[in-house]
């Protein structure tokens, strides 16, 4: 398979697990809405993540376009769920602390073992396929 085919297919696997982590795991007093704005994060954290860039508060204001309150109340339920990994560095300033967050190292490696051609497998029961056999 050729080196372009294996990243769409692991944006689209990725897509694919965020999509039913989220979903198919809601916390409590979470809105859809909420569940959707955290899906489109990932996915730019993802693009971020892929251009080898820092995911902290500060870079991804500067992509989203977000505030900072806007950015932390989508960021925070990821971290909850375990979907991104959070610790503090020094800022840009070598002052103060910044808050710089990674994708679970547990979801990557589900996402890489589709490589070896092993199952991929979510934390999330199965889709109902018997819609599909018609």
């Amino acid at each position: 398979m050729t080196r372009a085919l294996d990243v769409q297919w692991h944006s689209l696997a990725f897509s694919g697990f965020i999509f039913r982590e989220i979903f198919d795991h809601p916390l409590e007093d979470e809105t859809p809405q909420s569940r959707l704005k955290q899906i489109g994060m990932m996915s730019v954290l993802y693009i971020m993540h892929q251009g080898h860039q820092r995911l902290t508060l500060s870079n991804i204001i500067e992509n989203t376009g977000l505030t900072r309150t806007g950015v932390t109340e989508t960021i925070d339920p990821l971290v909850r769920r375990g979907l991104l990994t959070e610790r503090l560095v020094k800022n840009s300033m070598g002052r103060g602390k910044a808050r710089q967050f990674e994708i679970a190292s547990e979801i990557l490696e589900k996402i890489r073992s589709l490589e070896g051609g092993k199952n991929f497998e979510s934390t999330a029961p199965p889709a109902n396929q018997s819609a599909l056999k018609s």
